[in-house]
């Protein structure tokens, strides 16, 4: 369950902040700006996958998580290497500091989590 609240707040966060800049200062930085929209999008579809259940959205909500997580480490090692890519943060830029590293921190306790809760395969008689 905080999973799901942990994502929902990320959710909200990454969403509004991206709508907000991107109808209003859009050319100031378009590459920041599209790639918290498109974190919004992660956070949004593993939020869905965990309230969903099941066996199939789980492996999804992994996979997602994965995918997240190295986002985050790639647009985090971006930002650090090369700071004039992005002349406005992004909710990834710099692993997540300003989210107080939720970003880098969120997908890795998830897969722990969602490793841990796969259901038992029934063996075949």
């Amino acid at each position: 369950m905080l999973l799901v609240w942990l994502y929902g707040v990320m959710v909200v966060g990454a969403v509004s902040r991206s709508a907000v800049q991107i109808a209003t200062e859009f050319d100031k930085a378009p590459l920041a700006y599209s790639l918290s929209a498109v974190a919004g999008l992660v956070y949004g579809f593993i939020t869905y996958s965990l309230v969903r259940g099941g066996e199939r959205a789980r492996r999804a909500a992994l996979v997602c998580c994965a995918a997240e997580l190295a986002g985050v480490l790639i647009v985090g090692t971006w930002t650090l290497a090369d700071p004039s890519a992005f002349p406005d943060a992004t909710v990834w830029s710099d692993y997540g500091m300003g989210y107080l590293f939720i970003p880098v921190l969120l997908p890795i306790t998830a897969m722990f989590w969602l490793r841990g809760s796969r259901t038992p395969q029934q063996s075949a008689p």
